[in-house]
C-alpha cells in the first residue's frame, strides 16, 4: 500500500505542476483546444473523448461510493472536473480512513444489511 500511496503523490503532483504551467502559458481555455479536436474526429479528439469518459466514470464511482448523497455528488463532480489532482488526494484520504482495507477503499462504508 505504501507504493500505491507514493504513486498517488507522484501522479497528483506531476499533473498539478503541469496544469499550473499550462494555465500560466495558455490561460484557462481548455475547451478552446478540446472541442475543435473532438469535432475533427482525429486521434487528438479520440484521446480527449476517451479521457473525458474516464473522468465521468471516476466521478460516478466517487458519488456511488458515497451512496449518491449530496456530499457524494459534489465529490463526484470534483472528481470529474479535476481528474487525478482530486482523485489522488481523495484516495489517500480514503486509504487513511480505511486503515489500508482495500475493500473499504473501493466500496466505501456500506450500510448494515437490513434483515436477511
Amino acid at each position: 500500500m505504501t507504493s500505491f500511496r507514493v504513486l498517488l503523490v507522484v501522479l497528483g503532483s506531476t499533473v498539478l505542476v503541469y496544469t499550473v504551467m499550462a494555465v500560466a502559458n495558455e490561460g484557462v481555455n481548455l475547451f478552446a483546444t478540446t472541442l475543435p479536436a473532438l469535432a475533427d474526429f482525429g486521434w487528438p479528439g479520440q484521446f480527449h473523448l476517451d479521457f473525458a469518459t474516464y473522468l465521468l466514470l471516476s466521478g460516478l464511482w466517487v458519488a456511488w461510493r458515497h451512496q449518491f448523497s449530496t456530499n457524494g455528488i459534489l465529490l463526484g463532480i470534483l472528481a470529474s472536473l479535476l481528474g487525478i489532482i482530486f482523485l489522488s488526494v481523495y484516495l489517500l484520504v480514503a486509504i487513511s480512513k480505511a486503515n489500508g482495507n482495500i475493500s473499504e477503499v473501493l466500496l466505501g462504508q456500506q450500510p448494515p444489511n437490513q434483515g436477511s
